[in-house]
């Protein structure tokens, strides 16, 4: 098994249930760790691993996408990441909201959505 992890890629976008917040905009961390068996020997070339440049593209692309839930957010990128690479085995991403408007200091507030292919059961 391999792992391949993006931590803390910083993006500023547009998310929020409340108008202002979809209007001011805010700053977002994404944690995503990505786990899959190897296809084939590796010979140093991307087709056989999971493309952290793709899953960084993917978040970018999702995060200008204004929505009303960070849940929804999460939700869109692990199913493009997961759809793009059906090999992976587990996948963990974690969406961070700076600073929330909550009135008081909060650092963030975060989702973690993740998925686990089921196992494959061995007859005896």
């Amino acid at each position: 098994m391999i792992t391949v992890r993006l931590n803390n890629a910083e993006f500023f976008a547009y998310h929020g249930f409340y108008p202002e917040e979809q209007l001011i905009g805010g700053r977002y961390l994404i944690d995503i760790t990505v786990t899959f068996e190897p296809q084939g020997e590796l010979n140093d070339e991307l087709p056989q691993t999971v493309d952290y440049q793709a899953i960084y593209t993917i978040c970018k692309e999702e995060m200008a996408t204004p929505r009303k839930l960070i849940e929804t957010v999460a939700h869109a990128i692990m199913k493009r990441i997961k759809n793009g690479y059906p090999y992976i085995t587990e996948l963990d991403v974690i969406l961070k909201k700076l600073n929330p408007p909550l009135g008081g200091t909060v650092a963030y507030s975060a989702v973690n959505v993740n998925y686990q292919a089921a196992k494959k059961s061995i007859g005896i």
